[in-house]
């Protein structure tokens, strides 16, 4: 017999914990995130493949803590944006290291997204449209984001290179051309106003890509997740917990950590151009002018074409001609079953390293014609070689 005040038998206190449990989860909140986080169904056969997306998204995450460190420190004029990022480097204790952790996770989430949007190409996710919409709409913000981030720094590169991409951009509007561009500046050159107005945008917009991100997901688990046998009927599913987090968690620890490891503490300078390190000068034009690895493909398309507009229309067209892809329904669900498919696939993705290493050589004989017909090659795939796989298929 229990005491006053003491323990009461074990069967009452099971029966009183699993109805609490059951009132918890049918609170609308907590519900959501147990049957969205928990008792999600997923296909048991998802490989590592299916976690570069998660990596993404939880290095962003890293990504926004990071920036809010740094913006507690840095001064977003012509005159001191240089001197206090030396400042954090040198004096704010662990400054250098929350610096490159922030530059080196940006070319890390655009590792994992290159990776995922092919993995979604090979295994035809993109069917899902609603999914590859929101995806693609992810990764051009999250482009126009580290666009910003890297001006910021005002060094020789981001002075530059905000010129070069603003000018660009103007281009598309040949009407009010000059007006765009000293709306951006809010100048008649790169200044102060400049960076007021990229360091205001790179603060704000990572918090609409947050919005973006989770009506991402929210459309992958309404209409599941896709799967290397790329079937639907009759397949095994598991829960997301346990195995899909501990997957993900030793993707974190095992991909993300050793690579963070490596470039923020071991070898910083691997990915950061040594002449964004110079302070801006804007008497001085750098030899060559390149933007970051991750922006190469795309800037070697558009020096592929000695036409100004034709390139930058062709630039964007890059990514737009993505959004496109959904359109063309295929007969099967995967690359794996067409060996058309999987040569083209494997050209395509050797063209785009091929693009970004076209992007940072000198615009001379013989790169403005390999240029040339990697780009002829990159919009083949999408617009000719696929719809015609398509045809064969059916």
């Amino acid at each position: 017999m229990a005491t006053k005040g003491g323990p009461t038998n074990d069967a009452n206190f099971n029966g009183n914990t699993q109805s609490i449990g059951l009132r918890i989860k049918d609170t609308k909140i907590i519900s959501y995130i147990y049957s969205h986080g928990y008792a999600y169904p997923t296909p048991s056969n998802l490989n590592y493949l299916w976690g570069f997306g998660s990596l993404a998204g939880i290095f962003f995450t890293a990504q926004i803590i990071s920036g809010l460190l740094l913006s507690i420190h840095y001064t977003s004029t012509v005159e001191l944006a240089n001197l206090s990022i030396e400042y954090i480097l040198r004096e704010v204790q662990g400054g250098w290291f929350v610096k490159y952790f922030h530059s080196s996770t940006a070319s890390l989430i655009f590792l994992f997204i290159y990776i995922h949007i092919g993995k979604a190409i090979y295994f035809r996710s993109f069917t899902k449209k609603y999914v590859w919409w929101s995806g693609l709409s992810i990764f051009l913000l999250f482009m126009a984001v580290s666009f910003l981030g890297y001006t910021l720094p005002f060094g020789q590169m981001s002075l530059w290179g905000a010129t070069v991409i603003t000018n660009l951009v103007g281009v598309l509007f040949p009407p009010s051309y000059l007006d765009f561009v000293l709306f951006a500046w809010g100048g008649r050159n790169v200044n102060s106003a400049t960076l007021h107005r990229f360091y205001s945008l790179h603060f704000v917009l990572p918090f609409l890509l947050v919005v973006l991100i989770l009506l991402h997901i929210y459309f992958v688990h309404i209409t599941g997740s896709n799967n290397p046998l790329g079937v639907t009927n009759s397949l095994d599913y598991s829960y997301f917990y346990p195995k899909y987090i501990i997957k993900d968690f030793f993707g974190i620890c095992i991909i993300g950590g050793v690579l963070i490891i490596y470039l923020s503490t071991l070898n910083p300078f691997f990915i950061n151009d040594p002449d964004n390190y110079i302070e801006a000068n804007s008497l001085s034009t750098p030899k060559h002018i390149t933007p970051e690895w991750y922006f190469l493909p795309f800037y070697g398309i558009l020096r592929s074409i000695p036409n100004k507009l034709l390139g930058v229309i062709l630039m964007f067209l890059a990514v737009i001609s993505l959004f496109f892809l959904p359109l063309i329904s295929f007969e099967r669900k995967l690359m794996t079953h067409c060996r058309a498919s999987k040569i083209s696939f494997s050209l395509f993705v050797y063209n785009f390293i091929f693009l970004g290493w076209l992007g940072a050589q000198p615009i001379a004989f013989p790169y403005t014609y390999l240029s040339i017909l990697s780009t002829f090659f990159y919009f083949a795939y999408i617009l000719i070689f696929l719809p015609f796989i398509c045809l064969l298929e059916t």
